[in-house]
């Protein structure tokens, strides 16, 4: 016979547990897509020091921006640096994402940075 004072006790922690998985996946809906966006951008610079090293440095900037703009990052020209170095191509692009979740907003950087050597055929 059970007795009516334990009625609903372990109701708490279900309720603790479903508001962690509410807030995972808040949070993972706002990150996720950035995460995905910003490794493609660093995808493109690994390609551009493979196989468009030859390019002025200045053309391989706008390129990098062009592609940030395409995958709606907030890069700007100041955040990005393409250097040639004896036979080593370096490019950088440094940047935050505001992810906004309800009261707080959340600066998430992002620092790529590609050091290859320029392979010349």
């Amino acid at each position: 016979m059970r007795r009516r004072s334990e009625r609903g006790d372990g109701n708490v922690g279900c309720i603790v547990w479903l508001l962690v998985l509410v807030l995972a996946v808040a949070i993972g809906w706002k990150a996720i897509p950035v995460k995905i966006r910003t490794s493609q951008l660093y995808d493109y610079m690994v390609e551009l020091s493979k196989f468009s090293a030859q390019a002025p440095p200045e053309e391989l900037e706008l390129r990098i921006l062009q592609r940030a703009r395409e995958l709606e990052l907030p890069l700007t020209k100041e955040g990005v640096e393409v250097q040639r170095i004896g036979d080593r191509i370096k490019l950088e692009a440094h940047y935050a994402v505001p992810l906004d979740y309800p009261g707080y907003t959340h600066e998430w950087s992002f620092n790529h940075v590609v050091d290859r050597p320029i392979f010349i055929f």
